[in-house]
């Protein structure tokens, strides 16, 4: 475990050596404070309008009405910034000739596929960390549950989890970061998207196509539902990414 920690550390300190942790935190930062500030204003404009008919309280739902779109425009920006995160893991390593060191060194595959993808996955926490601050003016102002919040956001460690380590298997097929950075752009989208081919495939097909979408099974987790079907694919799917990335730098090490 000190090792894998140790690698965890060194990747998310390149984060921010780099530009890119900065870059993305900020973009992160500046669209979730734009859709936090709408959705607010819509919310509360609706709030305003039911109110002259007495109706605002009692049909208004903070958790519902707020936080859900809220976290549905997180997974939408994670779609775009997802990329930027792993693009560089496994890519940059070949690129600069640093790849032939780390597969020599005394740390095992399963010690470096785990340092990077934890890594990586501490600067998606960090983004994470950025939008509580919103949350807990929420709490200050009204009464949202609390339930359904922590499941969203365990919902959303989740998928970024998945997107990570479906990155981690991508950038370790290539040594360019931007071959990289498009391909794991188009694999999520079509991950987040296939649910459009089962609408003309039929029942089955779309029951089919929605299991398999990676954005279907994170809306029970902004009702504060945490169903183990949703928790089964979401893990299987990391380990199975994980996996391929351990065959892919398996093969990497014998080429050398």
């Amino acid at each position: 475990m000190g090792n894998i920690a140790a690698l965890a550390w060194k990747e998310l300190r390149s984060y921010f050596v780099s530009p890119i942790a900065y870059i993305v935190i900020g973009l992160f930062a500046l669209l979730y404070g734009y859709f936090y500030v709408a959705i607010l204003a819509a919310f509360i404009r609706n709030s305003m309008q039911l109110a002259q008919f007495d109706m605002g309280p009692s049909t208004m739902n903070v958790n519902q009405q707020l936080i859900r779109p809220l976290v549905q425009n997180i997974t939408v920006m994670m779609l775009f910034l997802g990329p930027m995160i792993t693009m560089r893991t496994y890519s940059e390593e070949k690129r600069s000739g640093t790849i032939e060191l780390l597969l020599t060194s005394p740390l095992t595959d399963f010690q470096i596929i785990m340092g990077k993808f934890l890594g990586a996955f501490a600067l998606w926490v960090i983004m994470l960390a950025v939008t509580l601050p919103h949350i807990l003016l929420l709490f200050y102002f009204g009464s949202p549950e609390w339930l359904p919040i922590a499941t969203a956001y365990a919902g959303l460690l989740l998928l970024g989890a998945c997107f990570i380590s479906l990155g981690l298997f991508i950038s370790s097929l290539t040594s360019n970061q931007i071959v990289a950075g498009i391909s794991t752009f188009a694999v999520f989208l079509f991950l987040w998207i296939i649910t459009w081919i089962g609408t003309v495939t039929g029942p089955t097909g779309m029951a089919l196509t929605s299991y398999l979408s990676i954005n279907e099974h994170l809306d029970d987790f902004g009702k504060g539902v945490i169903d183990t079907t949703h928790l089964i694919y979401y893990f299987s799917f990391i380990a199975f990414s994980l996996f391929l990335t351990a065959k892919s730098v398996d093969s990497e090490r014998w080429r050398g």
